[in-house]
């Protein structure tokens, strides 16, 4: 039979910022007793007490901090970069895309500066570049069709250490940080031990203090 410590473990775990609010403690745990009440009651069919339920949530605290701090374990760098100037394309995935992708990466090849990142779906491919390639790129892809193009954008780039990949919720913990500053994240590009946030450039100041900090805490 399901128990109240397991029904609260899995209200807590299904909504992120809240298990984070109560680890930071924030959160108001008779309020938050008062509020899932009733769906623990409907689960388990009976009556249960505020009490019970505040009770069962205290007990359930050092599991939850010491499941956060097995997340950040691997997330303590100092390598974190920012490269402005950016503009991200997006066009209608077609049979003649990747033939002009290979001819925009001919182009690329001869600087190893460039920044560059191609993601492809299953209607849409992404391309952010230098905002100096941009006629370069518009002139290749010239017979695509163009969905967006955004401008005056930048990248923070995070490079993780290898054993981060096997961590569960390491792009969580970094991103979840800029979420709860209420900035917006354009685009999520990552290779093995690289995280890229592509962000608008008005917010990269804001960003970036705010990622150092948590990084390098």
């Amino acid at each position: 039979m399901i128990t109240i410590n397991e029904l609260l473990r899995q209200i807590i775990l299904k909504t992120p910022f809240l298990e984070e609010g109560i680890v930071q403690g924030i959160i108001n745990l008779s309020a938050l007793s008062r509020k899932v009440k009733p769906e623990i009651e409907q689960e388990l069919m009976k009556p249960v007490s505020e009490s019970a339920i505040l009770m069962a949530l205290k007990r359930l605290i050092p599991s939850l901090k010491e499941r956060q701090k097995g997340r950040e374990i691997y997330l303590k760098t100092e390598d974190i970069t920012v490269r402005s100037g950016l503009t991200e394309f997006t066009f209608l995935k077609s049979g003649t895309s990747l033939k002009k992708k290979i001819q925009l990466l001919s182009v690329l090849q001869e600087s190893e500066t460039n920044f560059v990142t191609f993601t492809q779906g299953v209607r849409e491919i992404t391309m952010i570049i230098n905002a100096d390639l941009e006629t370069g790129l518009e002139k290749i892809f010239k017979t695509e069709k163009l969905i967006k193009k955004i401008t005056d954008l930048a990248a923070i780039t995070i490079r993780l250490s290898k054993e981060s990949v096997y961590l569960p919720g390491v792009h969580y913990n970094i991103l979840k940080q800029l979420a709860w500053h209420n900035i917006n994240v354009i685009e999520v590009v990552s290779t093995y031990t690289e995280l890229n946030i592509i962000l608008h450039k008005k917010q990269i100041d804001t960003s970036f203090s705010i990622l150092l900090n948590f990084l390098s805490d």
